[in-house]
């Protein structure tokens, strides 16, 4: 990972600055909400977010895109916490960060583009919904005998107040002034409004305390031993999963929303190290935010100062400014995520549901209902797994044969589309041994050979023939497919022309 300094030449100081501190502001409540998810102490989160937010701001792939600690990790991790402590969730995301780390050494990020668009469409989708719906929790009170129920009347509505001013500010500011983030206005004007007529509404400060001092290093407590890896080695390959896929897709939907590219496999790198040294230091790890990169783009955030900006503003609000952070009401941090969430939301995807093809709808909404239901992960796989039978079952369809007998009496075939294990079935069918002349040509020229299922089908093409005694002759197949079908013997000559230059895996 190299450090550049010249890319801080030719950006917007103060947007850059401002849109930070507005991402941080909002990192707080996030961050403690992970860390109460993960039944670990809010310090916890608070240090995961800063930690792991200064150094992929630093060094990382996609400029602009926030990381902290996240819902997505915390569910994972509190079965961990809950069974054998917070010194095993230390260690689990200190491995958890190597795996990352020979995740980007071995370019393996790069496969984040095989994830088809209804699937990022279905994801975002999805996630803006859970944005949406985390915030609700805010509008509920914790009854003494167990569940929750709304707020009373009078708190009920002061925090709805709240939240419709907020999201008004932010909706309509930039109309008047863009001077300063509007989302950042919005959180200092209704603070302002809640101290000074002393509101009686819930703030940051009622989640819990955000004082505290500088992360220590410490060494995991846990016994290094087997059973210390057996235990942590499960949960930190899910998460280094989880991590990953989400933030590779936040960098995909960044890169959209900047019109830039960025780098997978540094960011993959950039994350584990992130883990890594959270992990050495108190904290509970993180990947990327896809709220909090938001907010940051829509705030003029585009280069790496934004989210050091962040991080560090998050540091100082631990060690200096907690008093004055936790007296910010949810409400307006909640206005806040509501068009985070709204804005989040592809509602292009509804115009175009009618104009894609049934599969590509479908997709788009299993896997949004997936994302809400499970998780990003499981939400994520399903949908390329989906995609991937409709490609298959497509393509096993185009698979055709041209059939003509030239003047000495060969039979020509010429295979048209892709041999692979959706489309040998078909295949195998357009051949007819038993009324065919004693000498055929198969010509592969139109064609690709895909995978192994392709060449056993050759094989038994070529079986199929030598057993009614007759000759069948190929061309235009790839040297990995000549090797194989070499064992058919006399009755099988392969390549009596040129030969192509593909193979049959290809990076």
């Amino acid at each position: 990972m190299i450090f550049d300094i010249k890319q801080f030449k030719n950006i917007n100081v103060k947007t850059e600055v401002l849109s930070g501190l507005t991402v941080a502001l909002a990192l707080v409540p996030e961050a403690v909400a992970f860390a109460l998810i993960a039944n670990v102490a809010p310090l916890v989160g608070l240090y995961a977010a800063f930690i792991v937010c200064l150094i992929t701001s630093v060094f990382g792939g996609r400029p602009g895109m926030i990381s902290g600690a996240t819902g997505a990790l915390a569910v994972v991790m509190v079965a961990l916490v809950n069974e054998h402590g917070v010194e095993y969730l230390f260690a689990t995301v200190v491995l958890m960060g190597m795996i990352q780390i020979i995740i980007g050494l071995l370019k393996l990020g790069k496969f984040i583009r095989l994830v088809p668009q209804p699937v990022i469409y279905g994801f975002v989708n999805g996630l803006a919904i859970v944005i949406g719906k985390a915030q609700f929790a805010q509008f509920m009170v914790k009854n003494p005998e167990g569940g929750s129920s709304w707020l009373s009347s009078g708190p009920l509505g002061i925090m709805v107040a709240l939240v419709v001013l907020t999201m008004v500010i932010i909706k309509f500011l930039p109309r008047l002034t863009k001077a300063v983030p509007s989302s950042l206005a919005a959180l200092l004007v209704v603070s302002a409004i809640v101290i000074l007529f002393k509101l009686d509404t819930r703030t940051v400060g009622d989640l819990a305390s955000i004082k505290g001092g500088l992360p220590l290093f410490s060494i995991p407590n846990v016994p290094f031993n087997m059973d210390t890896l057996r235990i942590i080695f499960p949960y930190s390959l899910i998460l280094a999963g989880i991590g990953l896929i989400e933030s590779l897709l936040t960098l995909t939907l960044v890169d959209e929303i900047t019109e830039t590219r960025g780098n997978g496999n540094k960011e993959c790198v950039a994350q584990g190290v992130a883990n890594i040294t959270t992990g050495f230091f108190g904290g509970m790890g993180g990947c990327a935010m896809i709220g909090q990169s938001i907010i940051n783009v829509s705030s003029g955030g585009r280069s790496r100062l934004s989210g050091i900006v962040a991080s560090l503003s998050l540091l100082s609000f631990i060690l200096f400014a907690s008093e004055y952070i936790e007296r910010v009401p949810m409400g307006a941090l909640v206005g806040l995520m509501f068009m985070v969430s709204i804005g989040t939301f592809e509602w292009a995807s509804f115009r175009i549901m009618n104009k894609i093809p049934k599969s590509d709808a479908i997709i788009i909404v299993a896997v949004t209902v997936l994302t809400v239901v499970f998780d990003l992960a499981i939400a994520v796989a399903i949908g390329v797994v989906i995609a991937a039978l409709v490609f298959a079952w497509d393509n096993a369809l185009r698979i055709r044969a041209r059939k003509s007998v030239d003047k000495d009496g060969v039979k020509h075939y010429e295979i048209y589309g892709p041999l692979f294990f959706g489309s040998i079935a078909a295949f195998q069918e357009k051949f007819e041994p038993a009324e065919d002349p004693q000498e055929v040509i198969v010509d592969f020229k139109e064609s690709r050979i895909v995978d192994h299922s392709a060449i056993e089908a050759l094989n038994q093409l070529t079986e199929r023939y030598s057993k009614v005694g007759k000759r069948i002759r190929m061309k235009h197949l790839s040297q990995d497919c000549v090797k194989l079908l070499g064992k058919a013997g006399s009755m099988v000559e392969v390549n009596m022309y040129e030969d192509p230059e593909y193979t049959v895996v290809v990076d």
